[in-house]
C-alpha cells in the first residue's frame, strides 16, 4: 500500500444533507472545501424520507428544488393502531423525497459550487495535531485540514463516538414497495403513521409513485421475534389497517436497509473542537419527520457561525438552546409510543383532542425565531449577539 499527503483548508465528513449542505455554502462563501463521502455510487439510507416545510425552505435558498426532483406533497397524518383509525391535517405542507435522489443532488450543488468531492473515501481515523487536523483514510492517504466538520450521519467515527441517547433500544428498518394502484391512489398526500407492539413506523409515496416503508422497533422484540420477515408478518397481523394498505404489495428490493443503535435524544454540547452537523449533533426520534430540516438547519447555523469566527462549542451550545425543549417532548412521545399503554392511548387522546397532533407537529420543529434566512443573515447575527450579550 503507497501512502500520500495532502492538504485541506475546510474539511467535509459525509456527504449527507447535512454535510452536503455545508460543503456548499462554505464553497459558496469563497472557502477551499474537501468533501470526503465513503460510498463511491448512489444508495439509499435507512430515512423516512419526510421534507418538511423547514428543509423545503433551506433547499430552495441554495437552489435545489425536492418537485423538480419528483417530491410528492404530504397534507395531513393518518394514524393507525390496532383497529383505530385518527386523521389529521399537517400544519404546513410536507414533500416526501428519496435519500436516493435528494443526496445525490446535493453533492452535485456543491460540486457546482466549487467544492470538492471525494467518493469513496472513507476516514479511519481523525486526529487533533495542535492547530490542525490529520485525517487517515483507509486506502492509506493522510489529510492535514484546518478545520473539519463530521457529518457522517448516524455512522460515528472511531475514537469520536457519541454518548447513548434518551432512548437507544431501538432498531430502524426500511423497505421500498410498489403498492397496488388502488393503496397508491389512497396515499397520496398522506403519510400513514403506524403504531405496534415495541415499536412504530411510517408510510408514504416517494418519486415515481415508489412506497417508502420506514420503522422502528425495540431489539428485544426483534431477537424475540427472528427477523425482518417474522416483525413485518406480526405487524400486519396486529394493525389491519396496514394490512390493507399494503395488500398485494411487492417489494423492490431483495432486503430491507437496517441500522443500529439508534441515539434517540441525543443532543451535543460539547464536541471537543470538531463541528458536529445532522445527526451527528443532534438525533430526534423519526416520527416528528423533523430529522432532515434539523440536519440542514445544523449545516446552515455552523456555516454562519464559522463565518463569524465563533468556534465549534459556541455552536453546539447555541444549537442545543434552539432544539433541546423540542428534542425532549419528542423524544418523551417516542418511549410513550413503543410501550403498550401508549399505544392504547395514543388514538384515544387524539380522537378526543383532534388539534393534539398538529399541536405535537409544531412543538417538536425548530422555532421559527431559529430558522435562518439566507438573504440577509439577520435571524442567527441577532440570535448571537443577544447570545453574547453584545
Amino acid at each position: 500500500m503507497s501512502f500520500s499527503h495532502a492538504t485541506a483548508e475546510d474539511l467535509v465528513i459525509g456527504g449527507g444533507p447535512a454535510g452536503s449542505m455545508l460543503a456548499l455554502r462554505l464553497a459558496g462563501a469563497g472557502c477551499e472545501v474537501t468533501l470526503l463521502e465513503k460510498e463511491r455510487e448512489p444508495h439509499h439510507k435507512v430515512c423516512g424520507e419526510f421534507l418538511s416545510r423547514e428543509a423545503v425552505e433551506y433547499l430552495q435558498q441554495v437552489g435545489i428544488s425536492p418537485c423538480d426532483l419528483g417530491a410528492t406533497g404530504i397534507g395531513s397524518v393518518r394514524l393507525s393502531s390496532a383497529n383505530t383509525l385518527v386523521n389529521a391535517t399537517l400544519p404546513f405542507r410536507a414533500l416526501s423525497l428519496s435519500r436516493y435522489a435528494l443526496d445525490e443532488a446535493m453533492l452535485a450543488h456543491a460540486e457546482a459550487r466549487g467544492c470538492s468531492v471525494r467518493r469513496g473515501a472513507l476516514v479511519e481515523k481523525l486526529t487533533a495535531r495542535g492547530d490542525h487536523w490529520e485525517v487517515q483514510l483507509r486506502e492509506g492517504e493522510s489529510i492535514c485540514a484546518k478545520t473539519v466538520f463530521v457529518a457522517s450521519g448516524k455512522h460515528d467515527l472511531r475514537g469520536w463516538s457519541r454518548p447513548k441517547g434518551r432512548q437507544s433500544d431501538l432498531i430502524g428498518f426500511k423497505m421500498h414497495w410498489q403498492l397496488a394502484h388502488t393503496q397508491t391512489e389512497a396515499l397520496r398526500e398522506l403519510m400513514e403513521l403506524f403504531l405496534f407492539q415495541d415499536g412504530y413506523g411510517g408510510l408514504s409515496l416517494v418519486e415515481g409513485d415508489v412506497a417508502n416503508l420506514c420503522l422502528v422497533v425495540r431489539r428485544s422484540r426483534l431477537h424475540k421475534i427472528g427477523g425482518w420477515t417474522e416483525l413485518l408478518a406480526a405487524i400486519l397481523k396486529e394493525n389491519p389497517h396496514m394490512r390493507h394498505c399494503m395488500q398485494n404489495a411487492t417489494t423492490l428490493w431483495a432486503r430491507p436497509l437496517a441500522i443500529s443503535p439508534i441515539p434517540y435524544g441525543y443532543l451535543a454540547k460539547r464536541p471537543g473542537g470538531i463541528w458536529r452537523v445532522g445527526d451527528q449533533a443532534a438525533v430526534i426520534p423519526s416520527f416528528t419527520g423533523d430529522g432532515m430540516s434539523i440536519a440542514l438547519h445544523s449545516a446552515t447555523l455552523a456555516v454562519q457561525m464559522y463565518l463569524a469566527g465563533e468556534t465549534a462549542d459556541a455552536f453546539s451550545q447555541q444549537l442545543h438552546r434552539q432544539l433541546h425543549r423540542g428534542m425532549a417532548l419528542a423524544t418523551l412521545l417516542s418511549r410513550m409510543m413503543v410501550t403498550g399503554g401508549g399505544r392504547r392511548l395514543a388514538p384515544v387522546a387524539l380522537s378526543l383532542f383532534p388539534d393534539a397532533m398538529r399541536w405535537i407537529a409544531s412543538s417538536t420543529r425548530i422555532p421559527d425565531n431559529a430558522l435562518i434566512d439566507a438573504s440577509t443573515h439577520a435571524g442567527v447575527h441577532a440570535e448571537l449577539r443577544a447570545t453574547h450579550g453584545d
